[in-house]
């Protein structure tokens, strides 16, 4: 696997588009800072790590639904930067999903933060992924 974050956005946006209620994902240190994030901002229900004595941690995520139309939570998972085309932003350039409904994930010298939150801190990075 070339991408292992476009693995991690594809699993979850296959899931929640079948209707699974959990969803399991191989662990790693970004993996487990983007279910933070996601959390965080109301995204998903809530998360586990699993940690195996085998050393293949895996993340557990409850996966949020509307209660009346059954709708999932996250509508859109775009990956933006890739191996292939790393995408930055700056401070001033920072990216707005649909006008400050959605996030962006940003990987910065402060860690896994949201375009907001990097816009108060006035720092750039990595533009992760789009989550709306």
């Amino acid at each position: 696997m070339t991408d292992p974050i476009a693995d991690y956005l594809t699993r979850i946006r296959n899931a929640s588009s079948v209707g699974h209620k959990v969803v399991e994902i191989p662990s790693s240190k970004i993996k487990k800072e983007i279910t933070r994030i996601l959390h965080e901002k109301g995204y998903i229900l809530s998360y586990k790590f699993i940690e195996d004595e085998s050393k293949h941690d895996t993340i557990k995520i409850a996966l949020k639904y509307h209660p009346l139309t059954k709708k999932p939570a996250v509508k859109t998972l775009d990956r933006v930067s890739r191996p292939g085309l790393r995408r930055y932003a700056s401070a001033e350039t920072m990216p707005k999903v649909l006008n400050g409904l959605g996030i962006a994930i940003i990987s910065t010298s402060k860690g896994l933060i949201t375009d907001k939150e990097a816009r108060d801190l006035n720092v750039g990075g990595e533009v992760l992924c789009y989550i709306s």
